[in-house]
């Protein structure tokens, strides 16, 4: 009988321990599209407000005009940033790139000085690029305005595909993770089926009955979730100490709202799994769990 009561206890600690691991995969992936629809919004914004207006200026405009234009335009509401680039700048720039200097067999500078200007993310699409074009050139001191329409329009559909493909993919794992957990759960409560017939039998109460295995769901669902945030937090600690750069991206508020949300996906699942599991068992006739 003492052998019979170990086995029996390292058959639920082995269940147990497969119910953690199996939880716990499943919330990393819940928990990576949740951290991929948070950090999609930063992403959007990082890549609109890397994507460049440059504003072409006149031979004549000196330094410090420049600087004063550049200056005027720092205090609009849709700029974020703006480079001054002169025209010896850019001709060492250009000479670097191309390994010879133009000047020297042209007798002059050919290249113009310019403002380079980073937008708000707000204005990073065609039609306000447009009005903002517009009235940049009614400006004496501009020649030109250039900016690469196509991709901002190719930027923009993608990010708005990519967000819409991440909220799908949100709701099928959340659906699917709950059948895969609701499975192990149950399987975890039919080995213990005839136990609770038993209690049944000597008049404990279903709220009594339910208790350790709601117990079990909490326990599940804590060890499932510091597994899976541990996991989550590995990865990115990885992704950072190979591309430091991905911090203009990630913040502590996606990271944090993720580990919550981990937490909170693994109680709820798991205690959800637990109630439905064991009120099946609860409600079935004495005959039926000899036939399943």
């Amino acid at each position: 009988m003492k052998r019979r009561r170990e086995k029996a206890g390292h058959r639920q600690g082995v269940q147990l321990v497969t119910l953690c691991i199996s939880t716990a995969m499943v919330l990393v992936l819940l928990g990576l599209v949740v951290f991929s629809v948070l950090t999609s919004r930063n992403l959007s914004e990082w890549v609109k407000e890397n994507l460049t207006v440059t504003v072409v200026l006149h031979d004549e405009v000196t330094t410090s005009d420049a600087k004063q234009f550049r200056n005027d335009l720092i205090h609009r509401p849709f700029v974020k940033s703006i480079d001054y680039i002169s025209r010896e700048q850019a001709l060492k720039e250009q000479s670097e790139a191309m390994g010879s200097d133009p000047s020297e067999f042209l007798g002059m500078n050919p290249f113009p000085a310019t403002l380079e200007l980073h937008l708000q993310s707000d204005y990073a699409n065609a039609d306000s690029l447009a009005w903002i074009s517009d009235e940049l050139r009614k400006n004496e001191h501009v020649t030109d305005v250039a900016y690469q329409v196509d991709l901002m329009d190719s930027v923009n559909r993608n990010l708005a595909k990519l967000n819409i493909l991440l909220l799908v993919l949100a709701v099928l794992l959340t659906f699917i993770s709950f059948s895969l957990i609701n499975n192990t759960v149950r399987l975890s409560v039919y080995s213990r089926r005839f136990l609770i017939h038993t209690m049944k039998l000597v008049g404990a109460s279903w709220g009594f009955i339910r208790r350790p295995f709601m117990q079990q769901g909490l326990l599940v669902g804590i060890i499932a979730a510091v597994i899976a945030i541990a996991v989550l937090g590995g990865c990115v600690y990885a992704l950072y100490y190979y591309e430091p750069g991905v911090l203009l991206v990630i913040t502590w508020r996606e990271l944090v709202i993720t580990a919550l949300a981990v937490l909170v996906f693994g109680l709820v699942i798991t205690l959800t799994c637990s109630y439905i599991s064991v009120n099946r068992f609860l409600r079935m006739p004495p005959g039926e769990l000899y036939k399943i």
